[in-house]
């Protein structure tokens, strides 16, 4: 029954590196505190806005060049079903604004001694419960609305993805621009 539910040890462990990796990373940036997430949604701290788009465009660089490089054969891109993801978008948001945590964050911050977080894990763990036994009615009610399959933005537009990770970089820019503006305004005052 088990003979495919672990991955072989190389995985395993380059799998526990790259989490050991992430979870520092998360700390030493400091979205592992509870105030630095509540007060992104206060719009008082842009420290998880400024990490977030750096990861996705350094992801996405670093992914497209390794799919055009042939390091990686193709993408597993999940289908776009934009009732779900907008209900679970929600559910996330107001789950990460009444805790202060993501998932990750979560974990990272138990990883530091953070016992709210464990709530928030608990809380996670359980959703995932009331989501796997609620699939089928959501399945034949829900995921029908917006369903669009396996897109990305890229395909929908026929144009290169490079278009979309070049805008997405000048985006980011100009919101670290506006951003380091704001902070310098506000310590000046």
């Amino acid at each position: 029954m088990f003979d495919h539910f672990f991955a072989d040890p190389t995985t395993l462990l380059l799998g526990a590196l790259t989490g050991l990796i992430f979870g520092f990373l998360l700390q030493k940036g400091g979205v592992t505190r509870y105030n630095t997430i509540v007060n992104q949604f206060r719009f008082k701290d842009f420290t998880v806005l400024k990490t977030m788009l750096t990861a996705i465009v350094v992801g996405s660089i670093g992914i497209y060049a390794m799919l055009q490089m042939g390091m990686i054969k193709g993408l597993s891109v999940k289908g776009v079903e934009l009732a779900m993801n907008a209900g679970g978008g929600l559910i996330f948001g107001v789950g990460m604004v009444l805790l202060g945590y993501c998932p990750g964050t979560a974990l990272a911050a138990a990883g530091q001694g953070s016992r709210d977080a464990v709530v928030g894990i608990g809380g996670a763990l359980v959703g995932a419960g009331v989501y796997a036994e609620t699939y089928p009615f959501l399945s034949r009610t829900l995921e029908p609305i917006g369903k669009l399959g396996k897109i990305t933005f890229a395909d929908a537009a026929h144009a290169s993805p490079w278009w979309f990770i070049a805008g997405l970089a000048v985006v980011a820019v100009g919101l670290f621009a506006l951003i380091e503006r704001k902070e310098r305004g506000r310590l000046a005052h």
